[in-house]
């Protein structure tokens, strides 16, 4: 049978497509190339014609993924129809079908569902099937199972936009109107602003913030704001604060009251939560002063635009109702002498020559109100203003200076105590100094050391290691001892200022820093709380805090504080300033009051005169006003000829003053009189 000649037999090309699996089999495909018994088979006409539905930007990107492929090991010669793929088992119908993608026309069905497929869904050629310009066989390949699977990238590159500016990126982005309920609180605002703070100070600060804060209500409101527990508290902290001026007649704790209010009222408005937000929040709404009266007048040309009709029998009625009021009113007032005295009261005195005056109150209280509601409808968002974390120290490079810090606090409070329990004699005797000087000398130093300790306190927890809960430990027990050997400090500091009131008296100056070390001892507290319990509520209690210290130091009333304490010194050691009791306010008279004639007569002739020369109406009149006008009218004031300048024992200083003050001969620190040191 060797003799006889076979008929040539078929090269062998290994076992069917479902079969093959390994490198093997691939070899031999590439070697014998494509033939109906290796499987489907991609042509490029076949390809082209299944592609049809795909977009010209896909064959691109398709042909660019190619050559990264073709870059990651695949042969530059192996064919495009070549359907098995190395360690993988897959059907030929999903190396044509792949994954659906974006542009195609038949839903994403599979190919083997179509027409003129066979039996494994590998497309056959379609007699008449044209061929589309710019598709190979790129295209064939892009359709492999293993180039499907990477992901396209269409999208062409487009630059980084610029960052936004700061101040862009805390303004809202959307503008609300202004709605009717704010421009009447407005106008409303302005007018009794024009009409009752032109007198002073007084209840009338409460009058005038009824219609702001209505104003601020309701712009909110159509904003779609919504009262937060914090802005309920920062209201209710601003109406605490304006009843300051009308129980109290001093000057400067209404002033600290009053732009404590301010601030106070923009931080509600704004509901600022971290430290940028406490603190510009609280000056936010000095942002809206011009934008605000632009967005009322806008609103203003809106309404009138859509409602002119309705505005001629407004004004008319006005009109008749002033006229009406001010002819039967007239009529009354000269009928009955007691009603004019009412209407005396109750009508504020405006006058021609103030004119000028009340119009600008007018544009203040407009404008003010305005830039409230502005704010209260589009607040800066000043929380968004991210405070950047210093770079982390090392814990040898942070703690060391911070280390040496506390032993030096460490000794000092020792030595405190050493005199606290050995006597200021000792020291004294070894100082060379008297004890007004000792007292003296050490409190405005220890001031300055509890202001810095905050200040490297802050410095530090910027700069301080935060790598892990080692890290975390180290920071609060140097810290935490910081804070505590400070709180000593200030306790030393106010004795300190407690042995300078014995030896010069109590003064302005002095209760005012006494204020505030007292506040400065409890943010060391708040400080202290919040390394134990975490610090996100600290910007807001701060706040908090300082609103309360001011609002306590104007009702405790710091003029009859002063009054009394001099009182006493002047029972005890026979030695009074009159000169200076003589600036308090009326807040003063019930402590004066007790001082025996004509010492008594001295110190209130000018508070008496003052009150006699200004008769101010009820709503700028403050309640210690009214007491001191009660007690001078039960007691006069009795001015004798000589009994306030002259007299030696009722004089600005009793006996033996030169031997009590004679060592305090200069306050570095302030206005010194030389015989009290009070500044």
């Amino acid at each position: 049978m060797s003799d006889v000649p076979s008929a040539p037999q078929p090269q062998d090309t290994g076992p069917p497509p479902e079969e093959q699996s390994g490198a093997e089999p691939h070899a031999q495909d590439r070697a014998a190339g494509p033939h109906p018994s290796s499987g489907p088979v991609l042509d490029k006409d076949e390809v082209q014609g299944q592609g049809e539905s795909l977009s010209q930007d896909d064959s691109l990107s398709q042909a660019k993924d190619q050559g990264q492929d073709e870059q990651k090991g695949l042969s530059q010669d192996e064919s495009p129809g070549q359907a098995g793929v190395p360690g993988q088992e897959q059907r030929p119908s999903e190396a044509v079908a792949g994954t659906p993608r974006q542009g195609r026309t038949d839903g994403g069905a599979r190919s083997h569902d179509a027409p003129g497929h066979g039996a494994w869904g590998a497309p056959h050629s379609v007699p008449g099937q044209g061929q589309r310009a710019g598709h190979g066989p790129g295209r064939a390949r892009a359709q492999h199972p293993q180039y499907a699977q990477i992901p396209q990238h269409s999208q062409p590159w487009k630059p980084t936009p610029p960052p936004e500016p700061w101040l862009a990126s805390i303004r809202p982005t959307r503008r609300h109107p202004v709605g009717v309920g704010t421009l009447w609180c407005a106008l409303a605002t302005a007018l009794l602003s024009a009409l009752l703070l032109g007198d002073g100070l007084g209840v009338n600060l409460l009058i005038v913030a009824a219609p702001a804060a209505l104003a601020a209500f309701f712009a909110a409101r159509t904003a779609g704001r919504r009262l937060r527990p914090w802005t309920a508290v920062w209201a209710v902290g601003v109406l605490a604060l304006l009843v300051v001026p009308a129980v109290r007649d001093a000057g400067w704790p209404t002033f600290l009251a009053v732009v404590s209010a301010l601030a106070l009222g923009s931080l509600a408005l704004h509901g600022g939560r971290t430290w940028p937000g406490a603190v510009l929040g609280s000056v936010g709404v000095l942002d809206s002063l011009v934008t605000g009266l632009v967005w009322g007048w806008l609103g203003v040309r809106e309404r009138a635009a859509g409602s002119r009709g309705r505005w001629g029998p407004a004004v008319r009625a006005t009109v008749v109702a002033a006229v009406l009021l001010f002819v039967f009113g007239a009529l009354f007032a000269g009928a009955d002498a007691a009603f004019a005295d009412l209407l005396g009261d109750l009508m504020p005195d405006v006058s021609g020559t103030d004119a000028p005056w009340r119009t600008l109150l007018f544009l203040v209280g407009l404008a003010g109100t305005l830039a409230a509601a502005h704010t209260a409808a589009a607040p800066l968002r000043w929380d968004r203003l991210a405070m950047r974390p210093g770079t982390a120290r090392g814990r040898v490079e942070w703690a060391l200076p911070l280390i040496v810090l506390d032993l030096l606090f460490a000794a000092f409070i020792a030595v405190q105590l050493a005199v606290l329990f050995g006597g200021y004699d000792k020291v004294l005797s070894e100082t060379g100094l008297t004890y007004a000087e000792y007292a003296r000398q050490g409190f405005w130093q220890l001031l300055w050391a509890t202001l810095l300790t905050l200040l490297v306190i802050g410095l530090a927890l910027r700069w301080a290691p935060r790598e892990g809960a080692n890290d975390r430990t180290l920071v609060r027990a140097v810290l935490g001892t910081l804070c505590v050997l400070t709180l000593v400090v200030v306790a030393s500091a106010l004795r300190r200022l407690d042995l300078y009131v014995d030896a010069y008296g109590l003064t302005r100056l002095r209760i005012s820093v006494a204020a505030m070390e007292l506040w400065l001892g409890v943010v060391l507290v708040l400080i202290i709380a919040a390394g134990l319990f975490g610090s996100r509520w600290l910007p807001r209690t701060v706040v908090g805090s300082a609103a309360a210290a001011v609002l306590a130091f104007g009702l405790v009333s710091p003029d009859a504080l002063v009054a009394e304490r001099n009182v006493q010194r002047y029972e005890r050691t026979d030695k009074i300033d009159i000169s200076y009791l003589q600036d308090l306010s009326a807040d003063a008279v019930p402590a004066l009051d007790a001082l025996p004639e004509p010492l008594r007569s001295c110190a209130l002739k000018e508070i008496d005169r003052d009150l006699r020369e200004t008769e101010q109406p009820w709503y700028a009149t403050s309640w210690g006003e009214t007491r001191a006008r009660d007690l001078l009218e039960k007691r006069p004031v009795v001015i004798r000829e000589s009994s306030c300048a002259e007299d030696d024992r009722y004089g600005e200083f009793g006996d033996g003053r030169e031997e009590y003050d004679g060592d305090a001969e200069f306050d570095d620190y302030g206005d010194f009189d030389p015989g009290t040191g009070m500044d």
